[in-house]
């Protein structure tokens, strides 16, 4: 019975839109996926999309899928690149990974309009300004 499975916690990991610089010197938003554990993670599966209101029509982007292999313990790894006409869309961030022969699944969501440069703050681990989920 559904009841019957446990779903457990985890909150170790985090999620980041960061500002940065491109290799043009071009200003630039990319997300992140971060582990702040002492653990890796392995089997690393994020899928990502879009989806809300524009103008009072419903939107959703193309749903991406990516596998990431394994995090090292305290790091980090780019899941995308992130356009802004997507900012004014809920941007969702859906993982599943392994630790320590476990499957967790965790999902995060950028609520839309959230993503501006206001709201930038350093993001120790990466030594970037972003956003971070967690």
């Amino acid at each position: 019975m559904l009841k019957d499975i446990e779903e457990p916690n985890f909150d170790g990991v985090g999620v980041a839109v960061v500002h940065e610089k491109n290799e043009m010197n071009e200003w630039i938003w990319n997300v992140y996926l971060i582990n702040f554990n002492n653990e890796t993670l392995t089997g690393v599966l994020v899928s990502s999309k879009g989806f809300g209101l524009i103008d009072g029509e419903k939107r959703e982007s193309s749903t991406l899928r990516h596998f990431l292999d394994t995090i090292e313990p305290l790091s980090y790894l780019k899941i995308e690149p992130i356009i802004e006409d997507v900012f004014l869309l809920n941007n969702e961030y859906w993982l599943s990974f392994y630790l320590n022969g476990r499957i967790y699944d965790r999902k995060f969501v950028f609520i839309e309009n959230t993503i501006v440069k206001d709201r930038l703050q350093h993001i120790n681990i990466i030594d970037k300004n972003g956003i971070l989920l967690m």
